[in-house]
């Protein structure tokens, strides 16, 4: 079974729009492993206009499953993983304000980086993840690094879904094979929803891990937190 890690970022947003603790974010967070999610994701900004450092922290003592923070690793984020150790570390290259991510690492032109950052975790016990686009020579840049695993970033499999294309997911189906061919582990995200997740897991051989936020929190206004969750687990076994 494909395991599922919520992303929260959006409880943070909603929480922060008004300046208190409503939504409580450590009570969403309990509630969501409670429900029977495997893990708990953020993605804290230099801004922190959702997450905020200090709810790394605090988070660090709520999640019982799997920890996974993701971010660019510049000095601040970098200084935050190594206090909070999550299970992993996921990493993306935002850019400075980006409202999303957008894109995958060249893990060809920045290979020597990721290999510094990627030693770095690893030596105080985190697992690493490399954001990647579906593209073969980024997996194998991918590996040359000595990253654990690659999080496929997978809107371009979303958009095509959405519009009636299956032979979207062919990128996706060739990446896996080789990710799986050299030994790297294999996260995905972005944009992936209730109408998707399903025909993504039957096609990707060696999906570990999903990583799931604003579809899923969009899904749970309708039809409930709880319920949501355990339609993705469902789909995903």
């Amino acid at each position: 079974m494909t395991k599922l890690s919520v992303n929260i970022n959006k409880i943070a947003t909603l929480r922060n729009a008004r300046g208190g603790n409503v939504p409580d974010l450590l009570k969403v967070a309990t509630d969501i492993q409670k429900f029977g999610a495997q893990g708990i994701t953020i993605h804290p900004r230099p801004d922190e206009r959702h997450i905020r450092y200090q709810d790394a922290r605090d988070l660090k003592s709520i999640v019982y499953t799997e920890y996974n923070i993701e971010g660019n690793p510049q000095h601040n984020f970098i200084d935050l993983v190594l206090e909070c150790k999550p299970d992993q570390v996921t990493l993306v290259p935002d850019a400075i304000g980006a409202i999303t991510s957008s894109a995958g690492w060249d893990t060809v032109k920045n290979q020597v980086y990721l290999t510094e950052m990627i030693q770095e975790f690893q030596r105080n016990g985190i697992r690493t993840s490399i954001f990647v686009d579906p593209v073969l020579e980024m997996i194998e840049g991918a590996k040359k690094t000595g990253t654990d695993r690659i999080e496929l970033y997978t809107e371009a499999f979303a958009h095509q879904y959405d519009l009636g294309n299956e032979k979207g997911i062919e990128p996706y189906v060739a990446s896996a094979v080789l990710a799986n061919e050299l030994g790297l582990g294999i996260n995905a995200g972005h944009d992936l929803s209730l109408d998707n997740i399903q025909f993504f897991k039957q096609n990707i051989p060696g999906l570990l891990e999903v990583s799931i936020g604003h579809a899923l929190i969009s899904e749970a206004l309708y039809l409930g937190l709880d319920n949501v969750v355990n339609m993705y687990l469902q789909k995903l076994k």
